[in-house]
């Protein structure tokens, strides 16, 4: 069976992402070689030389970086919360709070490791957009990630040491070297590329584009 690679770069702060995320498993839902399609998901740093830790909620950085006033930001982020919404999506932005995600990426390799990639994704993009899990907290975390099946001492360990921060230069490097800019942003067999949370049916015809190449 011919096979089809997705790679995937996201940040886990990125609100955008998690959309894209959700469409791109509608459009494999419904892609009749889904069986032959393999998703890899890419480490980027929406904001590398961010802060690791920041009182600041998505509204005030709006606010500080956009000169909005407090009701402006929270006017802006209305249309990507009623995106996210249309896609089962509970985003609560107003308190979120974006830091560096060096650490976060490190884990998710481990997860990804240990065949827990998809839960611990999917706990981390949830606390931070819905939950306002503050991702600067070692604490926070630790708990997210055992939350998803990680084994806590594991996780410690990681987070003690520089464990899979090569493997997270080695995505950052490789998007750079495809012209990765910006996230989402999903790469079909190195040849095929979608920048942004393109709608589902853009995404799709990738897909379709990809199976053609390859029969």
């Amino acid at each position: 069976m011919r096979t089809i690679t997705v790679e995937a770069w996201s940040d886990v702060v990125c609100p955008w992402c998690y959309i894209g995320k959700r469409r791109l498993e509608l459009a494999l839902a419904d892609f009749e070689e889904r069986d032959a399609v393999t998703v890899v998901w890419r480490s980027f740093e929406l904001d590398p030389r961010g802060p690791k830790h920041s009182e600041l909620t998505i509204p005030q950085c709006m606010q500080r970086d956009l000169g909005l006033s407090p009701q402006g930001a929270l006017e802006g982020l209305a249309a990507v919360t009623q995106l996210a919404a249309e896609l089962g999506l509970d985003y609560r932005l107003e308190q979120a709070r974006p830091v560096n995600t060096f650490d976060v990426h490190r884990i998710l390799h481990l997860a990804e490791e240990q065949g827990l990639g998809e839960p611990a994704r999917e706990r981390v993009l949830r606390g931070y957009t819905a939950e306002g899990a503050y991702l600067g907290d070692r604490e926070t975390l630790v708990r997210l990630a055992v939350e998803a099946g990680l084994a806590e001492d594991r996780v410690r360990e990681l987070l003690a040491g520089d464990a899979y921060g090569e493997a997270v230069r080695a995505d950052e490097q490789r998007g750079r070297a495809f012209g990765v800019r910006g996230v989402p942003s999903f790469l079909v067999d190195e040849r095929f590329s979608l920048s942004g949370a393109q709608p589902v049916s853009a995404i799709s015809e990738v897909l379709a584009h990809a199976a053609r190449s390859t029969a």
